[in-house]
Order: structure tokens, then C-alpha cells, then sequence
């Protein structure tokens, strides 16, 4: 048995009218929606338009102060230069240098004597040992005897009780004579002076001799200085 449809329940038969509908529709939304889009967009246009004419219409202009000019200095006034023409009959004085070399005389040297100088010879180091040593005039005794007829014990020693033993170092010359004396050890500054005056006053020496030929030797004697 064949099975027929009835034409209501069809539903093929509408499907093509239903489609087109449904596009009028959403066109027609689409529509409406752009318009009201651009009248907000208008209407905020207008609404940032009166803003800034407001805002213009409020500010009040700025004036900057005037920049004073400052006039240029006047001009220096410079004098002229008076130039004095001279004739040119006038008689104009030319100074004349006269050369030295014209003036100079020449001289002969020949006729002076040439005289040399002979350097001075620098004294030798004097010697600490040698095989003769110098000797005071009369040997040791004598020397001893020397010292204490010749030393004068300051008063300022005396009246405080200073004493002690001065050494003094010296050199012998080749010729005996006594030169640099020097206090090697201390006792007072009073005692000291009067032993290099002692020492400096004294007789040639003999000179002490190495290998048989005289020498500079350093020589060194203890003063005593007591209170009897």
C-alpha cells in the first residue's frame, strides 16, 4: 500500500519563504543599530565641542614682561695721529755708531809672561796606626805634666762639682803641628771648651812616620778634669 503526504505537513513547501524572512528581519536590525551608533557618536561630538569652548572661553592670557633694550656703548673717540711733513731741505742729524770692532786695539799676548798655577795638593787621610807614632816633646810624662800646669778648671765646674774625663781626638801633621781637634767623648760643655783649648796649645809633635816617611796621624788623649 503506498503511503501519500498530505500537503499541510509538508514542510518543504515553506522553507524557501521562511528563509527570506528571516534575512529582511536581520537586515532591517543591522539598520537600526548603525543609525543609533552614529547619532551617540553625534551627540558626543557636540558634547566634547561645547566642553572646549568652555574651556577656551576660561583661560585667561598669559603676558610675558617686556625685555629692556640696553642701548650699545658710545663709540670711543680716537685722536688722529698728527704727522709732522719735513721738508726736504732740512738738514736731518744721522747718528753714526761707530763699531766696536774699529775701536778695539789688538793686543799681543806674547809680550806678557804666562804664569802657571799649580793646583794645591789635597791633604791625605790621615792614618789611625803607624809604624812610628807621634810622640808629644819629652814622651807621656810630659805630656801629663803639660796638661796640668796648663788646664784652668772653670768656676762654674768647680762651684757645682763637675768632673770627669774629657777625650779629644786630633791630627798630627807632617810637621808636628796639631790641627781638628775634636771632643769624641763628653763631659760638660764648660770642660769640654777648655780641653780643646789645652790640646790646640800645644808644642809640636814628632811626627809619626811610616815606612821612614812622615804622615798625617790621628791621635786621640783622655783629659782629666778633678777636684782636689
Amino acid at each position: 500500500m503506498e503511503i501519500k503526504k498530505s500537503e499541510r505537513a509538508d514542510l518543504e513547501k515553506g522553507k524557501s519563504t521562511s528563509l527570506l524572512i528571516g534575512f529582511v528581519m536581520a537586515l532591517a536590525v543591522m539598520f537600526v543599530a548603525l543609525e543609533w551608533t552614529q547619532r551617540e557618536v553625534e551627540d558626543n561630538s557636540e558634547l566634547f565641542m561645547a566642553r572646549d569652548v568652555s574651556l577656551n572661553e576660561e583661560m585667561v592670557p598669559i603676558t610675558l614682561p617686556e625685555k629692556k633694550t640696553v642701548p650699545p656703548p658710545p663709540a670711543a673717540v680716537t685722536k688722529a695721529e698728527i704727522i709732522e711733513i719735513v721738508e726736504d731741505d732740512a738738514d736731518i742729524e744721522e747718528d753714526i755708531m761707530a763699531s766696536t770692532e774699529d775701536q778695539s786695539e789688538w793686543v799681543d799676548l806674547t809680550e806678557y809672561d804666562v804664569v802657571e798655577v799649580e793646583p794645591e795638593p789635597e791633604e791625605e787621610a790621615p792614618f789611625m796606626v803607624v809604624e812610628d807614632m807621634p810622640e808629644f816633646p819629652g814622651g807621656t810624662a810630659a805630656l801629663l805634666e803639660y796638661l796640668r800646669k796648663n788646664i784652668k778648671y772653670p768656676a762654674i765646674c768647680r762651684e757645682n762639682n763637675i768632673q770627669g774625663r774629657v777625650i779629644v781626638s786630633f791630627v798630627v801633621n807632617k810637621d808636628g803641628a796639631i790641627v781638628d781637634p775634636e771632643v769624641v767623648k763628653s763631659v760638660n760643655p764648660s770642660l769640654d771648651k777648655e780641653a780643646v783649648r789645652v790640646i790646640s796649645n800645644m808644642p809640636p809633635w814628632k811626627p809619626g812616620k811610616q815606612r821612614g816617611k812622615a804622615v798625617r796621624v790621628k791621635y786621640t788623649v783622655p783629659v782629666n778634669f778633678r777636684l782636689n
